[in-house]
């Protein structure tokens, strides 16, 4: 997958994501950068690339001209138009989804403004999807893409170890994360659930699924909410073998206390009646 960021502080994209897995992904070419210096597409001889507002207001502006060469200049090098994500607080909200989504396309360019960010005409002309970490204001966008480009990346073919390692985390199936451990067992009088520790790997799968699903309801009730529609004849499914499970449960229970009662001679076998 190849990222190509328009920023005026490339090297700033670069350092963040030289390291660690991205890094190892970049090295070993699962995943591709090209950071872009919007500044080198300034015509003007002091490379000036931003400007004041027509109308009023408080700083400065970037200008169209220089977005847009070199947006033009990027685009030669793309087999196809990419999609093109402008950070943004006003935005389309990323969540793990829309990662998903991303994921799959072969090249995304990220466009960062700064200052009062980008005259309109370049945005307009570009065709970008605006894009949102949430309801708060950054420098520029250069942090909110390197956190984006992170967690695309995670689901890129090959990037971890383990394929499954990208699956199940949290927001995956819109839950978040069950709870993990590590040895040792037991550290200041708190051990590790015992179901964990059982070997049988359907009852884990189960045990993790089922505090996911209260982890969720607790801590993002929101989510939780959501969950419940989307997953509506799962957990009716669920439910339905839960009260038969619990029925059987209960014939038995009801069967081996007559068994005893009988056994006792406190029940004669003319006054046993099967429901």
């Amino acid at each position: 997958m190849n990222f190509h960021v328009m920023t005026l502080f490339p090297e700033m994209i670069e350092n963040a994501l030289k390291e660690s897995i991205t890094g190892r992904a970049i090295n070993s070419g699962k995943i591709r950068l090209n950071a872009v210096n919007i500044r080198d597409y300034a015509t003007n001889q002091a490379k000036q690339i931003d400007d004041y507002c027509y109308g009023g207001g408080l700083g400065m502006l970037i200008q169209a001209e220089p977005v847009y060469l070199c947006y033009k200049d990027l685009e030669k090098n793309i087999p196809s138009k990419p999609r093109v994500l402008y950070m943004s607080p006003q935005g389309k909200r990323f969540d793990q989804k829309y990662a998903e989504e991303l994921s799959k396309e072969s090249d995304l360019v990220f466009l960062c403004g700064h200052y009062e960010g980008i005259d309109e005409r370049a945005l307009e002309l570009i065709g970008v999807e605006e894009v949102s970490l949430g309801d708060f204001v950054l420098t520029g966008g250069e942090l909110a893409a390197i956190t984006m480009i992170d967690s695309i990346s995670r689901l890129v073919p090959g990037v971890l170890g383990k394929d499954d390692s990208a699956v199940y985390e949290t927001f995956y199936d819109g839950l978040v994360e069950y709870p993990q451990y590590t040895r040792p067992v037991e550290f200041m009088g708190l051990r590790v659930p015992d179901i964990l520790l059982c070997g049988d790997h359907k009852k884990v799968e189960e045990w993790r699924k089922e505090t996911a699903i209260e982890r969720t309801k607790k801590k993002r009730p929101d989510m939780f909410e959501e969950y419940l529609i989307t997953h509506k004849e799962e957990l009716e499914e669920k439910e339905r073998k839960r009260k038969i499970k619990e029925e059987k449960k209960r014939r038995r229970e009801e069967k081996r206390r007559r068994e005893e009662m009988k056994a006792a001679g406190t029940l004669s076998a003319g006054k046993y009646l099967e429901k």
